[in-house]
């Protein structure tokens, strides 16, 4: 898991809409709902602080907290939360109820090891495809990151999600190929000069 769980005190909210929003926003506080495992979703107000030091602190959308809504608990991970695109602040945040048996759909990071004992030691430039990859997991087990290792990897080699050794129960979504993460490629620079070398030749 990306961090211990945590719990975040919660009101329920009686009235929705654009204007209550607002108003709670005045009043240091964000709309949030929670939503799922096949019950009504619940429209509550978070603290402003509390949730924006949660985000800030990293690995939000991959740890689970419990959220007391009047002395009623509820697990949930976050699955979405909206921005105000000016000032920068939470404006919304969407929640998922989870239990032991949930299966989730997460983003999680990619972290590369060894790059020391690859071509990016003798100038090799590593190309990285992609920053984070989509799995499906229990909701009670999602990885901080995955890592890949480099080791032995020269240039002109791609990397793909078979290289990595994913934790039990974590399975890509994407199941039909098996996609590259990241290519270790020659530096542009050296590139050119090969390219200019063969024109010239001919």
């Amino acid at each position: 898991m990306s961090q211990e769980s945590y719990e975040l005190k919660a009101e329920a909210r009686e009235r929705v809409g654009k204007g209550s929003a607002r108003e709670l926003r005045r009043n240091g506080f964000i709309p949030a709902v929670i939503y799922g495992d096949k019950q009504p979703p619940i429209s509550i107000a978070l603290s402003t602080n509390e949730v924006t030091k949660r985000i800030h602190a990293g690995g939000f959308m991959t740890t689970i907290a419990t959220i007391d809504v009047g002395g009623k608990k509820y697990q949930v991970l976050p699955k979405d939360y909206q921005l105000d695109p000016v000032r920068d602040f939470t404006m919304h945040v969407d929640f998922l109820r989870v239990s032991k048996d949930t299966e989730v759909t997460v983003e999680v990071p990619v972290h590369f090891i060894n790059e020391d004992k690859s071509g990016i030691k003798i100038g090799g430039v590593l190309n990285v495809v992609r920053h984070t990859v989509e799995f499906q997991c229990p909701a009670d087990a999602i990885p901080d990151s995955i890592t890949v290792d480099l080791a032995g990897h020269k240039i002109g080699d791609s990397l793909h999600i078979s290289h990595v050794t994913l934790p039990k129960g974590v399975k890509p979504v994407i199941t039909d190929r098996d996609f590259t993460i990241a290519t270790i490629v020659a530096p542009a620079a050296g590139v050119e000069e090969e390219q200019a070398e063969g024109e010239a030749s001919e």
